[in-house]
């Protein structure tokens, strides 16, 4: 998916900058209760989010972006032990090999109050205060970046208001944890409007905290990526970082999928279904085309049975046969790589 804007009065350098936005890694998250779910592959799935970072460390390098913006959540929380720190320092030590700056601010679930543990970040990683709003400049690219950690996992302040103006003759990025005015299911943290960010004179918002992708706004720009690994079902469909380029005065975004297991709803119909076998005919040709849009990635999905027909007499006598037929159906179609997290009537 691809967006593109103008903007008269931006200053944009010579040649053209290239940035990845994400946010919302969170960088080992157990994925808990996989173990609950028969034929979940468990073992390919726990590292998910991690493959995921490194995809996106891939990513970085690959399209020689100029910078990586961060917008909080890095981590899920505290680390269990060092090898969390260990595993984003070897993935920053890369991009710095290739040149490429990184910009971090903190989130709810990594505020500088929840974490207990920490290293030395490398030189190329620039983590924005959690005392008050910060701007690091880079001149060579014509670049301010204007931001702010979480000091504490409940921020209920607008951060963005206290952010300062647009620096002159640059392009002006805010990096933000926010739910904005508002998100279904996120909690209302560092609440703002789109006038607060308007108001400020900056080209690109990079916000973090929601995670599902969306474009909020486009003058000026105001840009959710998403979470970077779905974790559950509620985390459906693509995932991963926007890739944003600024040529003169053009800005435009292209969305990368990063994710390595991927989770979708499949919606099944019973009206018209005689039996048992022509509801596995049909589930087995849904699946095989969500295995196909996920492009080779572990698939995890949620069945729901809905409607009215004979086969209702079936799904309330052996219900739990239903499942296990449809559960098995998966694994054969996808070779082990498509789950049934659950199947609802």
């Amino acid at each position: 998916e691809s967006n593109v804007g103008l903007k008269p009065d931006l200053h944009a350098p010579q040649d053209p900058m290239r940035f990845l936005h994400c946010a919302d890694i969170h960088l080992d998250s157990p994925l808990r209760g996989l173990e609950r779910y028969e034929g979940a592959p468990v073992e390919e799935v726990r590292g998910a989010t991690r493959r995921a970072f490194g995809n996106l460390v891939a990513l970085a390098r690959a399209e020689r972006v100029d910078f990586v913006v961060i917008a909080g959540d890095l981590y899920d929380g505290d680390w269990q032990d060092f090898n969390t720190g260990l595993c984003f320092a070897r993935g920053m030590a890369e991009l710095g090999e290739s040149g490429i700056a990184v910009y971090v601010v903190r989130g709810n679930h990594d505020a500088a109050s929840r974490l207990t543990r920490s290293l030395r970040l490398p030189a190329n990683v620039h983590l924005l205060s959690e005392q008050a709003p910060e701007t690091r400049v880079d001149e060579r690219l014509g670049l301010a970046v204007h931001g702010q950690s979480f000091a504490t996992a409940a921020v209920i302040d607008d951060l963005a208001a206290r952010y300062p103006q647009a620096l002159p003759e640059h392009f002006n990025l805010g990096l933000l944890h926010t739910a904005l005015s508002g998100r279904e299911g996120h909690a209302p943290y560092a609440p703002t409007t789109e006038q607060v960010l308007r108001a400020k004179g900056y080209d690109y918002w990079a916000l973090g905290h929601v995670h599902a992708r969306e474009v909020v706004a486009t003058d000026p720009w105001v840009v959710y990526p998403g979470n970077l690994q779905g974790r559950h079902v509620r985390e459906r469909g693509a995932k991963g970082a926007e890739l944003v380029t600024v040529e003169d005065a053009v800005i435009s975004t292209v969305f990368h999928p990063c994710d390595v297991l991927r989770f979708d709803e499949l919606v099944l119909d019973i009206a018209g279904l005689a039996d048992l076998d022509a509801l596995l005919e049909r589930a087995q040709g849904e699946v095989k085309t969500h295995l196909a849009a996920a492009e080779g990635r572990i698939l995890g999905l949620r069945v729901r049975l809905t409607g009215t027909g004979p086969l209702q007499r079936t799904l309330a006598a052996r219900g739990d046969t239903v499942v296990q037929e449809l559960r098995a159906m998966a694994l054969e179609v996808g070779g082990g790589d498509a789950w049934l997290e659950k199947v609802l009537f």
